[in-house]
């Protein structure tokens, strides 16, 4: 099971969001985790490498488990941990190798094309300071199957 860590960067009304060249899905920064690293730490560095800012005191938000099937069968899984953080310090690239970093107002945030997951973990993540936890299962094309919250949201 693959490990990855993300982080909800909350700047006054604006989220920092990258937007994915090969689907053109908008995603949160961050990636896979390195072999002895903690999540905080992982987060960290992911966020550094694809952004240059570093993140001040990030807070983890929410724990995912994530499945994809083909047909019955499944073929992919990995476990996510999304941090929000509200402070960084550096100054944003204009040079990011895994697509276009863009800052977009938490009202459009939901509009963008981006997995029917991440956008649920936005809606929680956004609105309340309650750890989340969830799982979610999708089609091989990325089509929310099933999703289970905890606390359980719209």
């Amino acid at each position: 099971m693959q490990r990855v860590t993300n982080c909800i960067l909350l700047n006054q009304d604006h989220v920092l969001l990258l937007k994915k060249p090969r689907r053109g899905w908008y995603a949160t920064p961050g990636g896979k985790m390195e072999q002895g690293e903690s999540i905080k730490e992982s987060a960290a560095r992911e966020y550094r490498e694809e952004t240059e800012l570093e993140l001040v005191d990030p807070e983890l938000a929410g724990v995912f488990t994530f499945m994809v099937y083909q047909a019955d069968r499944l073929i992919q899984e990995w476990m996510m941990f999304t941090f929000l953080c509200q402070t960084y310090t550096g100054t944003l690239t204009n040079d990011c190798r895994e697509g276009e970093l863009e800052w977009v107002t938490r009202e459009t945030i939901y509009e963008l094309p981006m997995a029917e997951g991440d956008r649920k973990i936005f809606r929680h993540v956004l609105n309340s300071s309650k750890m989340l936890y969830g799982s979610f299962k999708y089609t091989e094309d990325y089509q929310l199957i099933e999703c289970r919250l905890d606390p359980s949201s719209p």
